[in-house]
């Protein structure tokens, strides 16, 4: 009999991977699933193939983690069977040390890897932790793919000037090689959105495309994260560890902010992408990587090489074709078509009625010189789509930075209207809930002002608040903001 543990709960569970454990000794499957479930994974077990099927047919899954030596049905031919019915699930084999070779044609015929008898929970988490990161860079390059192809033929981008246009027909063109492309423009420009435009037009483009934001990575780990290692290479590497650079093979890595990339290792990137080979730390064997390189940055390269930042020989190397990403203050005629789709956007995803951009609204957006670029006028979009009501959005909705008047948007009786104190069912909403709406509001557009004035450095952000580090940090987790897409902006 299958045992459950909470699966079935879990339908609207972001965070917490999908597991199945299949073994026919029950005993170490629900040794299994206690430590994935301590690890706040939802999970469940089953004692032989045919129930695992039965469990992949009543609900999704992220991962099944099989025994190999399996009576009835085999954990290779459980695999085959679970490819056959959805490709997206991963697949680790459980096998003991005679078996190794078996695993291995496993991982040929579709498993993400394997794990040998006797194992600790260490390393059967650091797996399962590979796999479900996988599983998810997978779902998110679908979700983008599919965002990039709907909607216009130019793959769901919008835009109306002829210099975004330049932008997107150098892209096309540098699509037909393999040539590395340096993207630089301000932060919030869609560098990323960019990059992935060009991997879809490429031949490349049903391989993997891997975003690295090299500004979040720590320094120690940089190299450790690209190129991967050997277990026991240093502490707390409890297991082999497989590098971006082999899990983009054969499709496009995107270097985002690659000007954050410490100085020491910008010679091993340098050698890594000249040989098309990397060596994992603590391994003495290379890995040929066949990787299409994508850069971006919101710095000036050239400058960074003269002030001994960045290494001469590495930016040539990048630097084979440049896409220059213009503001949105050098291309206003977007504004209006970015706004609509911005606003039709947000009403799709919440399930209200579309409403239209009054023309007095285009001329405010128009006139704004939009420091945070697309990011901003999205962000501030969707602010008056949520204050706004049912009715068109107005001036009075767009934040205040934006709008230009004082008190625009915080509640007088002449600027947000009945429309906005009204709720979903049509009843006035409670004071609280509108004070509170106001404060959020005005909170998430002081902390991003101050971290684009000090172009996302949270200390400065924090001495110029008044406040302690870790209470501004607070603010920012509230609001799911981060300090690196201020960088350079």
């Amino acid at each position: 009999m299958t045992a459950t543990h909470g699966l079935a709960e879990a339908d609207g569970a972001e965070e917490p991977g999908r597991v199945l454990i299949v073994d026919d000794e029950q005993d170490l499957a629900e040794s299994c699933a206690y430590f994935l479930e301590r690890a706040g994974h939802i999970t469940a077990t089953a004692t032989s193939g045919d129930e695992a099927l039965e469990h992949l047919a009543r609900e999704p899954l992220d991962l099944v983690v099989t025994d190999l030596r399996m009576p009835r049905m085999s954990g290779l031919a459980l695999l085959h069977e679970i490819k056959a019915r959805d490709p997206d699930v991963e697949v680790i084999v459980i096998t003991g040390h005679p078996e190794v070779q078996t695993a291995v044609q496993a991982i040929k015929e579709g498993a993400f890897d394997y794990v040998t008898k006797p194992f600790g929970e260490a390393q059967l988490m650091e797996r399962v932790e590979k796999a479900l990161a996988h599983r998810e860079l997978k779902r998110r390059n679908t979700s983008f793919r599919d965002r990039l192809r709907r909607g216009s033929a130019e793959h769901g981008l919008v835009y109306r000037s002829q210099r975004f246009a330049k932008t997107l027909e150098t892209l096309r063109r540098a699509a037909r090689t393999d040539a590395s492309v340096l993207i630089q423009g301000e932060s919030g420009t869609g560098k990323e959105l960019l990059a992935h435009y060009l991997h879809e037009s490429s031949a490349r483009a049903e391989q993997r495309f891997v975003p690295v934001d090299c500004a979040t990575m720590p320094e120690n780990l940089v190299e450790s994260e690209l190129f991967g290692h050997q277990k026991g290479a240093f502490s707390g590497a409890v297991g082999n560890k497989m590098g971006l650079f082999q899990v983009a093979d054969r499709g496009t890595l995107f270097l985002d902010e690659i000007g954050e990339l410490p100085l020491p290792f910008q010679t091993k990137l340098l050698r890594a992408i000249q040989e098309r080979q990397i060596r994992r730390i603590g391994g003495t064997d290379t890995v040929d990587v066949d990787v299409r390189i994508v850069c971006a940055t919101n710095r000036n390269l050239q400058v960074e090489v003269e002030a001994g930042r960045f290494r001469q020989d590495l930016f040539y190397r990048l630097d084979v074709v440049r896409v220059e990403v213009p503001p949105l203050r050098e291309r206003r005629e977007d504004i209006e078509p970015l706004a609509e789709h911005f606003v039709a956007e947000f009403c799709a995803e919440n399930a209200v009625a579309p409403r239209p951009v009054s023309s007095a609204t285009i001329e405010v957006l128009e006139g704004y010189d939009w420091p945070g670029n697309v990011r901003q006028l999205r962000n501030a979009v969707q602010r008056a789509c949520v204050l706004g009501g049912e009715r068109e959005i107005r001036p009075e909705d767009l934040p205040v930075e934006v709008s230009g008047r004082a008190g625009a948007g915080i509640g007088s009786a002449g600027s947000t209207g009945l429309g906005a104190q009204l709720g979903a069912d049509g009843k006035p909403r409670s004071f609280q809930e509108m004070k509170a709406e106001k404060v959020a509001a005005i909170e998430r557009s002081y902390v991003e002002d101050l971290l684009r004035r000090n172009d996302g450095n949270v200390t400065r952000c924090a001495e110029d608040a008044g406040m302690a580090r870790s209470a501004f940090q607070k603010l920012m987790q509230r609001y799911r903001i981060k300090s690196s897409e201020f960088r350079g902006g």
